[in-house]
């Protein structure tokens, strides 16, 4: 788990990160289930009208997760 720095929510549409780990434990295993694996690079695509879910690539997959998944997780800078 990794504490400090962004995580996904803090994207903007068009960027990619490394994935670092996890801020919390609490969603951490549904999230590597959903290929968010710490050194996979992550690609934030668009959000909805209102700001959530937003929508991700990862290993050439297109997922929509909430923002609250998001902030799970960390990103190198």
């Amino acid at each position: 788990m990794r504490a400090n720095g962004r995580s996904v929510a803090q994207m903007v549409p068009g960027e990619t990160a490394v994935i670092s780990g996890f801020i919390s434990s609490d969603l951490s295993n549904r999230l590597l289930e959903m290929g968010f694996l710490p050194g996979s690079v992550v690609k934030f695509n668009f959000s909805a009208p209102l700001g959530d879910p937003i929508c991700v690539s990862i290993a050439g997959y297109d997922i929509t997760i909430r923002m609250d998944e998001a902030a799970m997780i960390a990103i190198l800078n």
